[in-house]
Order: C-alpha cells, then structure tokens, then sequence
C-alpha cells in the first residue's frame, strides 16, 4: 500500500524558512518522481517541484525557483521541499504525491 506522510508545516513569518518532509512507503521509492503540490486557500491545486531521487534531476516551479530546494533521502524513503524567503501567497497546503497518490497534506501559514 502506497503512503505518503507529510510533515514540517507550521506558522511562519514572512521572509522566514520552513523545511517540509514527506515520507513514503509502499512501492520503490527510488524509481519513481515525487512530487510536491500545494493548493492555496479558495484556489486549484498548483504543481511546486519535483524529484527523480534515482536521477538526481529536480524541476521547479517559475515562482518557487531560487527560493525552494527539493531533496531526497533515499535511505529514509522521504523527499524534503526546502522553502526560504517565504512570502504571504505562498500559504497553503502542501501535498506529496506520487504514483497518483497523494498524501494528506501539512499546512504551512506565512503570516507576521
């Protein structure tokens, strides 16, 4: 069974990092992209970043570029999503997904 745990969320001022986690299990973590998506207040879900943890090869969103970082851990089967100099739009529920599942999402509020 595929699984897909996020964490790391939280309250954040603006300008401020936050490092968000996902862990996985249930099918071959290495082989597959790991996505991260999140989905703002009153607004369709939106594409971040993703990884290829057997490649290497990471892609980003224009409006995250420069400021997020997306690793992996393949030993610990989880993928970090890095976030610095957050900004207020960029509240919202972050989801990891992969395989076309999605895990249950952790908030991540930027706010003074």
């Amino acid at each position: 069974e595929v699984q897909l745990v996020e964490s790391g969320g939280g309250l954040v001022q603006p300008g401020g990092p936050l490092r968000l986690s996902c862990a996985a299990s249930g099918f071959s973590f290495s082989s597959y992209d790991m996505i991260w998506v999140r989905q703002a207040p009153g607004k369709g879900p939106e594409w971040v970043s993703a990884i290829n943890s057997g490649s290497g090869s990471t892609d980003y969103a224009d409006s995250v570029k420069g400021r997020f970082t997306i690793s992996a851990d393949n030993a610990k089967n989880t993928v970090y999503l890095q976030m610095n100099s957050l900004k207020t739009g960029n509240t919202a529920v972050y989801y990891c997904v992969a395989l076309g599942y999605w895990g249950k999402g952790t908030l991540v509020n930027v706010s003074s």
